[in-house]
């Protein structure tokens, strides 16, 4: 318990080192990453076709394993409803588990209070398919398949099943934006979508999508912890080959 806790009193330091650093001069500049170049642009191309984008969650919920896959794609969706709520063209979202259909039906109302028209929002908008992996994909085949839909973006926890929904989504020659840190489910997106983020890439979603100082500082913070760790891990082992530990 000791050292979680030093462990959590260490991140906290180096969070609020890296914000006073970043009030006193420029964070330093954000990788290009295709994936997350692309997102922001379909929303007006499904304005100007008047059609609109399917927004897939993914298989994971919160509260366990796929928490944070799960909120990375919350962060997404967050991004796409401001703006098709902007264009009246809201994105249409599929999720699998219970626990992140509210959470999900939240972020896109926030979307219309934010813009003055909190009446206009239909929680049909969002729904949820099924909470098996195999019955969601087949699910939201039929969506992709049957809706007007321009472009599939999945961010969130997958599993093998997603080959379903990238093949149907292939199959209507929509574009495919993806995002998953399952090794499973990215062999299969690689093979099958337009753009992909790998890994660790889909938990900077919120930073990229909406890159506010608070939000760089906090990914910057992890990066220095990350390095910081890794050679103090360097060093320990050095040491005991050594024979000194």
């Amino acid at each position: 318990m000791a050292s979680y806790l030093a462990l959590l009193l260490f991140l906290l330091i180096i969070l609020l080192l890296t914000l006073l650093v970043s009030r006193r001069q420029r964070m330093p500049t954000l990788r290009s990453i295709a994936a997350f170049d692309a997102l922001p642009g379909q929303t007006g191309l499904a304005a100007e076709s008047g059609q609109t984008l399917h927004v897939s969650l993914g298989t994971g919920g919160v509260g366990g394993n796929d928490t944070v896959a799960s909120l990375a794609g919350l962060s997404a969706l967050a991004h796409l409803s401001e703006q098709g709520v902007a264009t009246d063209t809201p994105p249409l979202v599929t999720v699998s588990q219970p626990a992140l259909l509210p959470l999900a039906q939240d972020v896109l109302r926030q979307a219309y209070v934010r813009r003055g028209r909190g009446r206009d929002f239909r929680s049909t908008q969002v729904r949820l398919v099924s909470p098996s992996p195999m019955a969601y994909a087949l699910g939201t085949m039929d969506v992709l398949s049957h809706e007007p839909v321009l472009a599939n973006v999945m961010f969130g926890a997958f599993g093998p099943e997603v080959g379903l929904i990238a093949r149907a989504g292939a199959e209507a020659d929509l574009v495919q934006i993806s995002g998953s840190d399952d090794p499973r489910a990215l062999a299969i997106l690689y093979t099958s979508t337009d753009h992909m983020v790998v890994g660790e890439e889909l938990f900077a979603t919120g930073v990229y999508l909406d890159p506010t100082a608070a939000k760089l500082a906090s990914l910057a913070a992890e990066d220095v912890a990350r390095i910081t760790l890794i050679l103090f891990l360097i060093f320990i082992a050095f040491f005991r080959l050594a024979g000194t530990l």
